[in-house]
């Protein structure tokens, strides 16, 4: 870019130039930067891998939950059965809220106290409402870190606040944000959710299934009845579009006792095994 400055031309350097920084021509640099801008930053605070939790933006909290309904209660107006019909499912679904915030909360207090002088199973979530607040919150009551990969979408794009700001990320690629879900991931847990959640966990599978993750990574998905309720995993075997021995790509755990043991033994076994050496080197793609 050229800037005319009287009789004097000043021309200005092109990564400084945000006209050509946000052009379709530069769109490699902000895929680079949205790896390298992360990986410098998590060099930094000497992240060495994470526990990703996945789940819906639109779950609320217990206390959230009971404002909608005894707000629904007292609506006189025309609409208000549907209103309070979904206020009570609401209530219903907070439970997951709540669920994920202790089980963060648990997991955060574990890798605490594991002593070492790296941050080692970080909680990470997607960085805004919902179940990504609730995993972030968790970590946060126990005096931990946590990592919020937020995403610039129309809706519940905000980051929560119980994200440190030091490792709070604004992505505008998914799939870069993808990666970096994936890529630091020592296990993942898959609450319940919308598209979104199911786009995660399917790739994830995908992945693991694939080989393309060939890291002992566990995978929970929490809640056996809603999963089996919005994906027949049966019918899939059934039609042979995916075998038996799929299903052990993943666990299912009903509740924070179930999960806690799973993922923790897992750690145990391979990434904390002194005679492991999965322990000490860089996550594996």
């Amino acid at each position: 870019m050229v800037i005319k400055m009287g009789k004097q031309i000043k021309v200005q350097k092109a990564y400084k130039n945000l006209e050509f920084l946000s052009s379709a021509e530069a769109r490699t640099i902000r895929i680079l930067s949205e790896y390298y801008e992360p990986k410098a930053r998590f060099q930094k605070y000497n992240i060495v891998d994470t526990i990703v939790f996945f789940g819906s933006a639109r779950i609320i909290s217990r206390k959230d939950a009971l404002k909608l309904v005894e707000k629904a209660q007292k609506d006189n107006s025309k609409s208000s059965d549907i209103n309070f019909d979904r206020a009570v499912k609401q209530l219903e679904m907070s439970k997951y809220y709540e669920d994920a915030v202790k089980l963060s909360k648990r997991l955060t207090q574990w890798s605490k106290s594991l002593g070492q002088d790296k941050n080692r199973f970080i909680i990470c979530s997607g960085g805004g409402p919902g179940i990504m607040e609730a995993a972030n919150k968790g970590a946060k009551l126990a005096g931990g870190h946590s990592i919020g990969l937020n995403i610039s979408i129309p809706y519940e794009q905000f980051v929560n606040k119980y994200v440190d700001p030091a490792l709070a990320f604004e992505f505008h690629y998914f799939f870069m944000r993808k990666l970096w879900f994936i890529y630091l991931a020592k296990a993942l847990i898959v609450f319940p959710g919308g598209f979104g959640t199911m786009d995660e966990l399917m790739e994830v599978l995908t992945l693991v299934q694939t080989k393309k993750i060939t890291k002992k990574m566990k995978v929970i998905i929490y809640d056996e009845n809603y999963w089996r309720d919005v994906i027949n995993f049966d019918a899939l075997i059934e039609h042979g579009t995916i075998s038996k021995e799929d299903m052990k790509l993943f666990d299912f755990c009903n509740t924070i006792d179930e999960a806690f043991e799973k993922i923790t033994n897992h750690f145990k076994k391979y990434f904390l095994n002194k005679n492991n050496n999965n322990n000490i080197k860089k996550p594996r793609k």
